[in-house]
């Protein structure tokens, strides 16, 4: 038998959602306000979403970080994934928790440290070469991929250690070779974990203020590092439907994300008892 949940603890749930969730609605419910007020709601317009649309500093500043968040987090699930299965295939144990240790240090690190350390190794780096404007948006790219890679491994490892070991090999026994056993067998059974790394590394890159904020270059400025900059003086409503428009969007790839997981897992499971079922 199932067990109901207590009524305490679905008050609990309920508080704790509002808690994370009210600030959001509060945003959304003030994007579509009239008047530039943020504790009145004088009447129902798409006046801030207009005025989105108009500010070609603001526009210019997303297309850069949509650009930069596509581009860093393909990048990084890439070598994510073929570092995962790397490390899926190593026998030594000791090398294998020492690699697993290096990896998750950009993600235990604080992202000031890290931001600084790369700011000081591209300007090193640039002053070796004899070049005077280290940052730009290259700096950025290299910085977004490395904090991504951690994520993709540990979304992609699980998947490798739960395919079964003797799959690619059975493959290369039916004439395929070792690419083509990777492309055929392999990777449409770790494709959900891969999806979920690329849409960690796009969210994660989409949000970062830090990191970026110590490595971009004075050509190149983001969506995060432009709201920080207007926060000096007042952050106009046209963010408040900038940030609406993001929310939504990441909801929806968040929503197709798990949908997509759960039909790849059905399948998983039907093509299992397919197999169970033929040996009976």
């Amino acid at each position: 038998m199932k067990r109901k949940m207590p009524l305490s603890s679905k008050i609990y749930v309920a508080l704790m959602m509002l808690f994370l969730y009210a600030p959001i609605i509060v945003m959304i419910f003030f994007s579509f306000n009239s008047s530039a007020s943020t504790g009145v709601f004088t009447g129902f317009s798409l006046r801030w979403y207009e005025s989105l649309l108009n500010d070609e500093a603001t526009m210019n500043a997303l297309r850069n970080t949509l650009v930069l968040a596509v581009s860093s987090s393909i990048i990084a699930t890439v070598m994510g994934t073929a570092a995962s299965v790397g490390i899926s295939i190593f026998r030594n144990k000791h090398i294998k928790k020492l690699t697993m240790g290096v990896t998750n240090i950009p993600m235990m690190n604080p992202e000031i440290v890290t931001g600084i350390s790369m700011m000081l190794l591209f300007i090193f780096c640039a002053k070796l070469i004899g070049k005077n404007d280290a940052l730009g948006f290259g700096t950025m790219l290299i910085a977004h991929v490395t904090f991504n890679l951690p994520y993709v491994i540990l979304s992609v490892l699980p998947k490798l250690r739960q395919l079964d070991k003797y799959l690619p090999e059975a493959a290369m026994d039916l004439g395929c070779t070792p690419v083509q056993s990777f492309f055929k067998v392999v990777l449409p059974s770790i494709s959900t974990g891969i999806l979920s790394g690329l849409m960690m590394s796009f969210t994660l890159s989409l949000d970062d203020f830090v990191i970026s904020y110590f490595t971009q270059g004075p050509s190149f400025e983001t969506l995060p590092i432009r709201i920080f900059s207007m926060t000096k003086k007042r952050v106009t409503p046209d963010m408040y439907a900038l940030s609406t428009i993001i929310f939504v969007a990441i909801l929806l790839l968040l929503v197709l994300l798990n949908v997509s997981q759960f039909y790849g897992d059905k399948k998983m499971e039907n093509k299992l008892g397919k197999g169970k079922g033929d040996k009976r």
